[in-house]
């Protein structure tokens, strides 16, 4: 199932005619909604029995409030499209190495790095 909900939103992606805002945003969506798919069978055969991919970023251009969304708004929405009442949680850390990685070096023995949870600032 996961397959099959991958394909089709890259065949969407790829076929589908989108606003001015899904034009901006429909590959990163697209991106995470793949991520979303590998991460839940659930969720992936929702993406299969629902609507159109055109049709999600139409719904996750309606939440675009003044010149813009939040990445993350944007996910959520597209999510809830496919799942009603669903809803992502979003983690970022910083890597205070990466420069170093970058070049080649070593990665010093424990690079716990920074958590920040995104939904404390919503």
């Amino acid at each position: 199932m996961k397959d099959e909900a991958i394909k089709k939103l890259r065949e969407e992606l790829k076929s589908g005619t989108f606003d001015r805002y899904g034009k901006v945003m429909k590959d990163a969506v697209c991106d995470a909604l793949t991520e979303f798919c590998r991460q839940d069978e659930e969720f992936a055969q929702a993406v299969v029995q629902g609507g159109s991919f055109t049709d999600c970023m139409t719904a996750v251009g309606k939440k675009v409030h003044g010149d813009g969304i939040s990445d993350m708004e944007a996910y959520g929405e597209a999510v809830r499209f496919y799942f009603p009442g669903a809803g992502i949680d979003v983690k970022m850390t910083i890597d205070l190495c990466s420069s170093v990685r970058d070049k080649g070096g070593a990665a010093p023995a424990k690079d716990a790095g920074v958590v920040l949870d995104l939904s404390d600032f919503f």
